[in-house]
């Protein structure tokens, strides 16, 4: 006879002598309660073993893996694929995939985030692009599910008072402000002093929001030699860039600072060539782009040279070491390099979640957003400090390093003591307007 038997046949037998003896109102208020306190009893001890043994998290991740940004969506993916071996490896934590692809349209981001929820995902991760992860934070806070960030910079997703809503990634003002300082570091250890910029950007949510950050940074910094010609946007869909790069070259700017997503970076590369157009170099501000695969396999030599500032990762990190193993075995034609950044950051969101519910002990969506607020992970990927997040669910405290691309591949050349190689500015074939 089991637990749960024994205690009903002495609960009615408790019952029944009440009954007897007290009267039938006594007798039905101790059942009832004995009852009660028996199934408490009885679920309690039998899910502690269940949690232990088999409970895992269902993670719904948002990712544009078709659509314009269909290859940095794709590469993201890596980061999440890898995830549930890793964090099992490492951190014992079960976890269970829940995929969803945003096709690049933020209408369908929401609604594939809708759709995740309602098939049982209780925490959702994503989703690269500024505008899908604003629609997806509008849904987390009506679902009252928690939603982790992994690269989106518009700084509004954060300044809405979200509950369920956390960001381990820079605003664009954190960018944009680490990018230009690199700028800084990097006129120094070059010896160059560029007096003129023209400064080109993706008209996107991300796009705007670098624009407002530049606009409003850029005219503090006095120790920045330069200053901005013309403000040039553009659709990152675009097929062609010629009228626009041929108006940045009109300008006879020293250096361009360009602000870009994957595909208009190259199409822009290529029509700066067939343009004949050769500035001192070009400058990344704090963008992605430039330091994709997919932009040195399209481009090939023409790569060589391009400036990224960005957050990059600890190649000596456990956790670095331990995913570039598990990308070699999942996807052994792929190589870490060429996707660090979109891998270590969809890979420490859901890091994060699994931190959460590993403490927590609980998949439910309200006590995993409480436990996400008191993240405190040291054990990353990515430079910078611990992971935490302050009251608005942002994270505080990544770095960037100067990234620029020697033999079709990046490499750190600022800060000094992170150094592969040293930067080159200005690059060869430099022509001076």
């Amino acid at each position: 006879m089991n637990t749960i038997e024994k205690t009903s046949l002495a609960t009615l037998d408790v019952g029944v002598s009440d009954a007897t003896e007290g009267g039938a109102d006594a007798g039905r208020r101790r059942f009832v309660g004995a009852v009660g306190a028996a199934a408490i009893v009885s679920s309690s001890s039998l899910m502690r073993p269940a949690w232990a043994q088999s409970a895992k998290l269902k993670v719904g991740v948002l990712l544009p893996r078709s659509g314009v940004q269909a290859f940095v969506g794709q590469s993201c993916q890596f980061g999440a694929d890898v995830a549930p071996a890793v964090l099992k490896s490492l951190f014992g934590v079960d976890i269970e995939l829940m995929n969803a692809d945003t096709e690049t349209n933020v209408d369908t981001a929401r609604s594939r985030a809708e759709r995740l929820i309602s098939e049982g995902a209780q925490v959702l991760v994503g989703a690269f692009d500024s505008g899908a992860s604003l629609a997806i934070a509008q849904v987390a806070e009506q679902k009252g599910v928690p939603f982790v960030i992994n690269i989106a910079a518009a700084p509004q997703i954060t300044e809405q008072g979200y509950k369920f809503t956390f960001r381990n990634f820079p605003t664009s003002v954190d960018l944009v402000v680490n990018g230009l300082g690199l700028a800084r570091d990097l006129f120094l250890a070059t010896g160059t002093a560029p007096r003129t910029a023209v400064f080109m950007h993706v008209n996107d949510t991300f796009g705007q929001a670098n624009k407002a950050a530049i606009a409003s940074i850029l005219p503090k910094l006095d120790y920045l030699p330069f200053k901005l010609l013309d403000t040039i946007a553009y659709d990152p869909a675009a097929k062609d860039l010629t009228v626009e790069v041929a108006r940045a070259k009109a300008t006879k700017a020293d250096f361009l600072l360009l602000v870009c997503r994957l595909n208009d970076a190259i199409i822009l590369r290529r029509e700066m060539v067939k343009q004949r157009w050769n500035p001192m170099g070009i400058i990344g501000p704090g963008n992605p782009g430039m330091y994709e695969a997919q932009f040195y396999a399209a481009l090939g030599k023409l790569s060589d040279h391009c400036i990224s500032n960005v957050p990059w990762y600890d190649p000596k990190s456990v956790v670095t070491k331990a995913i570039d193993a598990q990308m070699r075995k999942q996807f052994p034609k792929e190589k870490l390099m060429y996707h660090a950044l979109n891998v270590g950051f969809t890979f420490e969101s859901i890091q994060i979640v699994a931190d959460a519910f590993k403490r927590s002990r609980s998949n439910d969506p309200k006590v995993l957003a409480e436990a996400i607020r008191q993240t405190n992970i040291a054990s990353r990927m990515m430079l910078g400090g611990p992971i935490k997040f302050n009251a608005k669910g942002q994270v505080e405290g990544i770095a960037s390093a100067c990234i620029q691309n020697f033999n079709q591949r990046p490499m750190v050349v600022l800060p000094a003591a992170s150094a592969e190689a040293k930067p080159v500015f200005p690059v060869p074939g430099y022509v001076r307007a």
